[in-house]
Formats: structure tokens, C-alpha cells, sequence
């Protein structure tokens, strides 16, 4: 029995014929079954959320920073819009 197979559970999916052609052919091109190659499609997918959930979470929780004013004092919106590298 294929090692990639062990604690796997089987499921139907249904799909229009010319999209179930085209995951067929994709497969072919990576000496995959269709099984498999859905499998490493639906592992990328769910390793690249993982990780964007995780970012998410490091961001979320750090402390907010403490904003210092120059002079004590708030900037004027023309300051904080002052491109001198646009003029």
C-alpha cells in the first residue's frame, strides 16, 4: 500500500467534465494521480492560510506603539502630507 495513502479519507467530488479534464491533464503532467495532485493543491492551499492566519495573529498581538509628537505637539495635515521627492 502507498505510504502518501495511509490515514486518508476518500471523498466524491463532482465536477463540470471539462474541469474534471483539466485536472486530469494536470495531473498527468506531474505523474500524479488525481487524488494525489488534488491532495497537494488542497495542502498549499491550507499551508499558505495557516500562515497568513499566523501573521495575522504575531500582528495582532503586539502592544500598539506609543506615537511621540515633535515638540509635544500633534502635526498639522500639511505636514503629514508634505511630499518634498513630489515637488
Amino acid at each position: 500500500m502507498n505510504h502518501y495513502f495511509r490515514d486518508m479519507r476518500n471523498i466524491t467530488v463532482a465536477l463540470p467534465d471539462d474541469v474534471a479534464r483539466w485536472v486530469r491533464v494536470r495531473a498527468a503532467e506531474q505523474d500524479h494521480s488525481v487524488s494525489k495532485w488534488l491532495a497537494d493543491v488542497l495542502e498549499g492551499m491550507r499551508r499558505r492560510e495557516d500562515a497568513y492566519d499566523a501573521a495575522m495573529e504575531r500582528f495582532f498581538s503586539r502592544a500598539p506603539r506609543e506615537l511621540t509628537w515633535v515638540e509635544d505637539r500633534k502635526p498639522t495635515r500639511d505636514e503629514l502630507h508634505d511630499r518634498p521627492g513630489l515637488r
